[in-house]
């Protein structure tokens, strides 16, 4: 299994965290997510899934000119939005316990 079929199943919960640290939009996710290290993430990956978060009301959008360009849509988790990040977060710090416990510990 490659990283990138891997990343399907958590992007979303990072796209949330990465807006919970501030309103953004979406190249500047992309940019926030490679400084963490996630490289193959893709416009064409987050932006799909973007679309169904505000469908699913977990994020609020606002359009803002642009000095440098064209408008920009930018991002704000909404109540439900925290609600489902923090629902990620304790899923991921189970997922994670259990996938490490299996991977690394010896003989148990």
């Amino acid at each position: 299994m490659s990283s990138s079929q891997m990343l399907k199943g958590i992007l979303e919960g990072c796209l949330l965290a990465v807006i919970a640290k501030g309103e953004t939009y979406g190249y500047e996710m992309i940019e926030k997510l490679e400084s963490y290290g996630f490289t193959m993430v893709s416009e064409g990956s987050i932006y799909p899934l973007l679309l169904r978060m505000k469908k699913e009301d977990l994020v609020t959008t606002r359009v803002i000119k642009s000095s440098t360009g064209p408008k920009r849509k930018y991002y704000t988790l909404t109540p439900k939005g925290l609600e489902a990040l923090e629902e990620f977060r304790n899923r991921w710090t189970e997922l994670s316990v259990s996938v490490s416990k299996l991977m690394y510990r010896n003989g148990e």
